[in-house]
C-alpha cells in the first residue's frame, strides 16, 4: 500500500467514526488498551483501574495528574499550551495538574477538516476548538455524575471549581473520582459547553506548560533520544539532488575508530559508528563514485532567465474577468513590473534525525514529525510490518516550517532504511549542510504583473503571470488542483481582495516540473504572492499620487477584516505623523490562512545604502484568540522570520550543486540585524477563527520593500533584497 492509498484508507475510516468535520466533534473516542498503556507508565501513576481516560485527547488519574493528549505536533508554535486551555477550560481544571504528551498515529488523532494526521496549515487551534473543548466537557459531566452519586444528590446540585466537584459542603477531586467515573457508560449525546463569559482561560492566555522543562534541559527533542546500544548513522548524499551511488570504497571509512558499520542505502551511503563524530570522520573518509543524474543540468541563473520567458506569455487561468487586453488598452497608465524570488531552505534550528528501533515484528520510530500516520505507513512499507506494529514516538520538533512534513516521508524513510540494512538500533543525524543541501524547497518563482489604473488612478486593468514549481503536483495532495492550478502557487493572488473589483484581470500560472522536490514553506505561497501584490498596489498608490494607507483603505473599504487590521496598524504605527531625521514607513496588508495581518515597517538607509530596520507594527485580526500571548509571539517570530527571507534567504544552485551550506553562507537575521522593535496589536474580533503560525511572514518583505522605496524612490523587486541599496542604480 502506498501513501496515498493509506491517507485515503484513513480519512475513509474517520468519517466512518461519527466525526463532524468543520465543527470538529468526534463521539468515537475511545483509547484502546489504556490499562496495557497505563502498566507501561504512559499513564498517570496509580491502579490503571482508577485511570479515567473519557476520550482520545484526556486521561486523569487516582493522584489528581491531568494528561491531555495532542493530535497535533508542538514545534514552537504554542499549541502544547493553547489546546490544553480548551479542555481546561470545559474541565474546570487545576492548571498546576496538568501535564501535555503527543498522541500516537490513530484515527482519533486525525485532523478534522483535512482528512489525515498532520499539523500544517496553521490550523491547528481553530480546527481542534470544538474538539478540544467538548473533550473536557465529556469528562467533567462524567465527574460530576459520579460526584453525585456518591454526595446523594443530583447532578444539578453539583458544580466544579479548580479541579474540584462541590456540592454544599461536600467536595471531592477529580482524582478521587477517577475510578467512579471511569466505570460510568458513554455519554450517548455531545454536552452543552459554556458560554464564553464563563471562560477563564480561553482568550486571557496561561503560562506555557512546555516552557520550564526547555529551559531547564527537560524536555525531549529527537537530538535527546537515548536507548541501550544506540548507535549514530551519519549518511553520504549525493553533492546532486536524485543522484546515485556509482561505486564506494569504504575501508578508511571503516578504519575511523568508533565505526562499527558502512551500508548503502536508496539515498546514498550511511556511516554507523558509536557517537556522531566517529560517524562524521567515517563519512568524510568514504570514497564515492557518483553518478550524478539528470539534475545535473540545473542552474539557477539559466532557470530564471527560462522562467522570464515564460512569463511573458499568459499560463492557465486561475482566475479572470473582462477582457485584460482591452482593459489595459484604455487604461490612462501602465504599470509593469517584474518580482523574482529564489529557493528557500526551511533551516529548522534542530536539523533532521530519526532514531530507529527494528526487530522482527516491531518497529520503533522516535523523531519530530508533523505527519506521525504517513511516517508509520512509509515504515511499514519498508519493513513489510503492519502499519499498527509500527510505533511512531513524536518528541518536540525544534522547529518545522513545514520541512517535518514531507509526503514522501523522506527523513523517516531513510532512517528506517538505515536500521533495516545494518540490523542495528540507529539515530540518523544530519548536519546542518545536510539539512541545507537536502532539497524540499520553497519553489523559485517569477511573477511579471502589468497593471492599468484610470485617470483618478483606481486599478482597472490587471494582468499576473506566475511561473514557479508546484508543490502538490506528484505529490498524495495533487487532487487539490484543479484544472492543472496549483492552488498552493497561486494564494494571496487568484483570491486577492483587490482583484474583484478590477474588471478586466488575468492570473496565469506556468507550473514547469523539474527534478529538484519542492515543499511547503512557513506560508507556502503567500511568502511570494504577499510581497508581489502589496509593492505593486504600493507602486498605483504612488502612480496614483495617493497616500499608501488611504489608497488601500479605498480599495478595501468592501473588506472590513483587511480594513480593521490596516487601520490599527496604521494608527498604532503612527501612519502620517513625523519621524526622526532619516526614518521611513512602509505598509502592507494581507490575509493568509483565515488571519488578516497589516504591517507598518520603519527602516533607514545609510548613505553606504545599508537597510536598517528600526520597527515593525503589526496588527492581526485572527477572529478569537484562545491564547493572545501565543498569538503575539508567534507574529514576533514571523516577522523576524521574514525579515530573513527578506533581506538574506536564497538557495542557488551550479550544476546541479546547491552553492549554500550553513548559516555563514544561508544568512538568518541575527539579534543585531532583526527589527529594534516589534510591537503586536490583536483587533478584538469575533469574527471566524484563523491561524497565528504562518500569517505574520507574509507581509514583512513588502512592507520593508515599500519603506525603502519611500526612502530612496527605489523598487525593490529581486528576492532577497540585500542589505544595502544600490544609490546609484
Amino acid at each position: 500500500m502506498n501513501m496515498h492509498d493509506e491517507l485515503t484508507t484513513s480519512r475513509r475510516g474517520f468519517l466512518k467514526t461519527g466525526a463532524m468535520l468543520g465543527g470538529g466533534l468526534l463521539i468515537s473516542f475511545a483509547v484502546p488498551g489504556v490499562r496495557r498503556l497505563a502498566r507501561a507508565g504512559s499513564l498517570p501513576a496509580g491502579d490503571a483501574a482508577a485511570v479515567f481516560a473519557p476520550n482520545a485527547f484526556l486521561r486523569i488519574g487516582a493522584d489528581d495528574s491531568i494528561q491531555i493528549i495532542l493530535a497535533h505536533a508542538e514545534m514552537g508554535q504554542g499549541i502544547w499550551t493553547t489546546l490544553a486551555m480548551l479542555i481546561a477550560e470545559e474541565l474546570d481544571a487545576d492548571w498546576k495538574k496538568i501535564s501535555v504528551e503527543h498522541g500516537p498515529p490513530g484515527k482519533a488523532y486525525i485532523h478534522t477538516a483535512y482528512g489525515l494526521q498532520i499539523t500544517g496549515g496553521s490550523s491547528t487551534t481553530w480546527s481542534e476548538f470544538d474538539r478540544y473543548r467538548q473533550a473536557g466537557a465529556t469528562a467533567r459531566t462524567l465527574l460530576v455524575q459520579a460526584a453525585a452519586t456518591q454526595f446523594g444528590v443530583s447532578p444539578a446540585e453539583c458544580r466544579t471549581e479548580n479541579g474540584e466537584v462541590i456540592a454544599g459542603s461536600q467536595r471531592a477531586r477529580y482524582g478521587a473520582l477517577a475510578a467512579a467515573a471511569a466505570a460510568l457508560p458513554p455519554l450517548a449525546e455531545p454536552v452543552l459547553l459554556r458560554a464564553s463569559s464563563e471562560w477563564k482561560y480561553i482568550g486571557k492566555g496561561a503560562k506555557r506548560l512546555d516552557a520550564p522543562a526547555k529551559v531547564n534541559g527537560s524536555a525531549r527533542f529527537g537530538m535527546d533520544v537515548q536507548l541501550p546500544g544506540l548507535l549514530t548513522a551519519v549518511v553520504a548524499h549525493p553533492p546532486v539532488y536524485g543522484g546515485k551511488v556509482r561505486s564506494f570504497d569504504d575501508s578508511k571509512a571503516r578504519a575511523v575508530p568508533g565505526v562499527r558499520n558502512v551500508v548503502q542505502i536508496p539515498t546514498g551511503i550511511a556511516v554507523i559508528a558509536d557517537h556522531f563524530w566517529a560517524a562524521k570522520k567515517g563519512r568524510d573518509a568514504l570514497q564515492v563514485t557518483w553518478d550524478h543524474g539528470a539534475n545535473v543540468q540545473v542552474d539557477s541563473a539559466a532557470q530564471l532567465r527560462e522562467f522570464k520567458q515564460l512569463a511573458r506569455t499568459k499560463g492557465l487561468p486561475a482566475a479572470q474577468a473582462g477582457n485584460v487586453e482591452n482593459g489595459l488598452a484604455k487604461a490612462a497608465k501602465v504599470i509593469e513590473s517584474e518580482y523574482t524570488f529564489p529557493y528557500l531552505a526551511h533551516t529548522p534550528m534542530e536539523p533532521i534525525n530519526v532514531t530507529v528501533k527494528l526487530s522482527k515484528n516491531a518497529c520503533e520510530i522516535w523523531t519530530g514529525t508533523q505527519m506521525p500516520m504517513a511516517e508509520q505507513a512509509a515504515a511499514a512499507k519498508i519493513t513489510g510490518l503492519q502499519p499498527e506494529q509500527v510505533s511512531v514516538h513524536t518528541v518536540f520538533l525544534g522547529g518545522g516550517f513545514g520541512r517535518r512534513a514531507t509526503p514522501s516521508c523522506d527523513f523517516v524513510s531513510e532512517a528506517v532504511h538505515i536500521a533495516k540494512a545494518s540490523g542495528q538500533t540507529i539515530k540518523m543525524v544530519w548536519t546542518r549542510e545536510d539539512d541545507v543541501h537536502g532539497a524540499y524547497y520553497r519553489p523559485s518563482f517569477v511573477h511579471r504583473v502589468r497593471a492599468g489604473i484610470d485617470a483618478s488612478g483606481k486599478p482597472v486593468a490587471w494582468e499576473h503571470t506566475l511561473v514557479g514549481q508546484s508543490i502538490m503536483a506528484g505529490s498524495p495532495f495533487e487532487a487539490m488542483m484543479k484544472n492543472g492550478i496549483d492552488p498552493a502557487s497561486v494564494e494571496g493572488v487568484a483570491d486577492s481582495p483587490y482583484m474583484p473589483a478590477i474588471p478586466d484581470h488575468y492570473v496565469g500560472l506556468h507550473s514547469p516540473r523539474l527534478g529538484l522536490p519542492v515543499l511547503w514553506y512557513r506560508s507556502v505561497g503567500h511568502t511570494h504572492t504577499a510581497t508581489v501584490m502589496e509593492c505593486m498596489i504600493d507602486e498605483l498608490a504612488h502612480a496614483a499620487a495617493t497616500d499608501p494607507v488611504a489608497y488601500r483603505r479605498e480599495l478595501l473599504k468592501d473588506h472590513p477584516r483587511h480594513l480593521a487590521a490596516l487601520n490599527l496598524a496604521a494608527e498604532k504605527a503612527g501612519w502620517g505623523t513625523p519621524l526622526p531625521a532619516g526614518r521611513y514607513r512602509g505598509v502592507a496588508v494581507h490575509e493568509s490562512f483565515l488571519s488578516f495581518v497589516a504591517q507598518v515597517a520603519e527602516v533607514s538607509v545609510s548613505e553606504q545604502g545599508a537597510i536598517q530596520v528600526h520597527r515593525v507594527v503589526c496588527a492581526i485580526d485572527c477572529g478569537l484568540a484562545v491564547n493572545p500571548d501565543g498569538v503575539r509571539a508567534q507574529m514576533e517570530s514571523g516577522i523576524n522570520f521574514g525579515v530573513s527571507t527578506a533581506l538574506y534567504g536564497r538557495i542557488s544552485l551550479e550544476k546541479g550543486k546547491v552553492q549554500q551550506s550553513n548559516f555563514h553562507d544561508y544568512h538568518i537575521a541575527r539579534m543585531n540585524e532583526s527589527p529594534l522593535a516589534i510591537e503586536v496589536h490583536i483587533v478584538d474580533s469575533t469574527e471566524k477563527m484563523g491561524g497565528a503560525g504562518e500569517c505574520g511572514v507574509p507581509p514583512v518583505a513588502p512592507a520593508i520593500a515599500n519603506a525603502v522605496f519611500a526612502a530612496t524612490g527605489q523598487r525593490l523587486r529581486d528576492l532577497p533584497f540585500g542589505t544595502h541599496v544600490n544609490l546609484k542604480a
